[in-house]
């Protein structure tokens, strides 16, 4: 019995399960991969109380920067940023964060006498700028492989190979 027009044109509109749709393939694994890398989230976890486990809050202002950067970097790294499409340059936000976080010490409250706020600011600001730097360049990497992939149209139609 042969087709009518109304049924050839609902068979070349069947669409796959959205669930198998790449995009939201991609944001699941986006999802899947923040999950899995909690490091980001303790720096900045870190950072934010920094003032307080390092002893080093004699400083007001550099206190309230360090909670503010702390904040901040775990929203743009911690898992957060990573479920958006502009990872990169939440990346690279959190870089500068990182580099703000070393050089903190000496710009918000000038001559520091604490050796203790110092030394945790440089490391902790070390290593968010190294995690950011990671991140920046994995999300280039996923951009550019999400590039190559999109120049193949999604393949939703039964028979449509």
């Amino acid at each position: 019995m042969p087709l009518t027009a109304l049924e050839v044109i609902m068979a070349a509109t069947l669409r796959a399960p959205i669930e198998e749709h790449p995009d939201l393939v991609e944001l699941r694994a986006r999802h899947d991969r923040a999950a899995a890398t909690p490091l980001a989230l303790l720096a900045g976890l870190y950072l934010a109380a920094s003032p307080w486990i390092a002893g080093g809050n004699d400083s007001v202002t550099l206190a309230v920067t360090n909670l503010i950067c702390g904040i901040a970097y775990m929203l743009l790294l911690g898992g957060l940023g990573n479920s958006y499409e502009r990872t990169h340059s939440m990346a690279w936000a959190a870089a500068a964060i990182g580099i703000w976080t070393c050089v903190a010490p000496w710009v918000v409250t000038g001559d520091v006498a604490q050796t203790r706020s110092i030394t945790s600011n440089l490391i902790v600001g070390a290593i968010a700028t190294l995690l950011a730097l990671a991140a920046a360049s994995g999300a280039r990497d996923r951009d550019a492989g999400r590039r190559d992939l999109g120049a193949q149209p999604y393949r939703s139609m039964p028979g449509n190979h």
